[in-house]
């Protein structure tokens, strides 16, 4: 282990990960002086691997609803318990194995950036030919370079900064990473990628059904982020809520009524036709500045056309926000990953790939 590694602990959550999470604690357990593992009811054996690697254990008490925000606090909390001397924490969730390089990558970032409380890297799909939907996810993550606004659940975090921001909100189902990223701003604290690989991450993401849900959990986010920190300076997640629902909600709405209309009036059909190509002039928008960040055309093509339909099940998530708000009910998770995915049909793929141009 490289002794400057010693500053940092690292905190992994998962739940029926299987090999996924095997890769991950491999890839870790030389890296720092404390491992904790959080598991939150596996049923798969993960906590016996995790033991067998001598990696401490966090057992989620699962009569409270499960949020991984919640795993990663307690985490945090056993970590400082038993070296309370850490001066950074690194967070991984348990479906992503961490890429040789990247720990040492982050740490000088921190060293050389004092203002800089957050220090994340590239993610990446392990099997990105496997599915669309996984293509999807890889052309989603790590966007830019430098100072951002918000990363997601791999982030390198100074302990004594995460701690004074309250830590993550842990009543928060996702979106947890940017709300508390806010919070961290608003101390004056800055948010960096450095331009290294960080992590394979396995979606396993083979049905229309997932890429939904995960989808609707997206809007699920914006909405709780928007009614947490969207009075901020900052404006947190309050121009995704608004894309939402005028795409996904109010276009639709207006179509579905036109269809209606032309029942009795033939004419209204131009109310659908007009919708229709409202959502055709959004996607080549999307498309357009795909290409400007250098993607070939196939990949935009596919990304446009995702993010424009998905501001349909993004809306539904900002509606159930809204819905469970107005009863005082908790949000349960939305779970879209399959806990044994099949990977028959990508087992000749390199276990690091080459970077993407950003």
């Amino acid at each position: 282990m490289n002794a400057n590694l010693s500053k940092i602990g690292i905190v992994v959550i998962g739940r029926n990960e299987g090999e996924r999470l095997r890769r991950c604690l491999l890839s870790v357990v030389d890296s720092s002086q404390k491992v904790i593992y959080v598991d939150s009811g596996s049923t798969d054996g993960s906590v016996e691997f995790a033991r067998s690697l001598s990696v401490e254990i966090v057992d989620l008490d699962m009569s409270h609803p499960f949020t991984m925000a919640r795993g990663r606090n307690a985490g945090f909390v056993r970590l400082m318990e038993l070296s309370p001397d850490i001066e950074f924490v690194q967070f991984f969730d348990g479906d992503c194995e961490v890429v040789p390089g990247y720990l040492e990558g982050a740490l000088a970032e921190m060293s050389r950036t004092p203002e800089a409380v957050v220090v994340t890297g590239r993610r990446m799909e392990r099997f990105p030919q496997a599915s669309i939907y996984n293509r999807l996810c890889d052309l989603e993550w790590g966007r830019g370079i430098g100072e951002i606004e918000s990363c997601g659940g791999d982030m390198l975090v100074r302990a004594k900064a995460f701690a004074a921001a309250g830590m993550f909100n842990p009543n928060m189902i996702a979106g947890e990473e940017p709300e508390l990223c806010v919070r961290l701003r608003l101390q004056g604290g800055k948010i960096l990628r450095i331009d290294q690989d960080m992590t394979l991450h396995d979606a396993a993401m083979f049905r229309f059904s997932q890429w939904w849900k995960r989808a609707k959990r997206a809007g699920h986010a914006y909405a709780e982020g928007a009614f947490l920190q969207g009075s901020s300076p900052f404006r947190h997640n309050v121009r995704q809520v608004r894309s939402a629902l005028f795409w996904g909600g109010g276009v639709p709405a207006v179509a579905a009524m036109g269809a209606i209309a032309t029942v009795w009036q033939p004419w209204a059909g131009i109310i659908v036709l007009m919708s229709c190509l409202a959502f055709a002039v959004l996607s080549f928008r999307i498309f357009q500045r795909a290409r400007q960040r250098g993607w070939d055309s196939s990949d935009s093509r596919l990304y446009a056309i995702s993010c424009a339909l998905s501001k349909i099940p993004c809306c539904l998530g900002v509606i159930q926000f809204c819905f469970n708000r107005l009863r005082g009910k908790q949000s349960l998770l939305i779970e879209y990953k399959q806990s044994q995915p099949n990977r028959s049909n990508v087992a000749s793929l390199q276990t690091f790939p080459t970077s993407r141009p950003e």
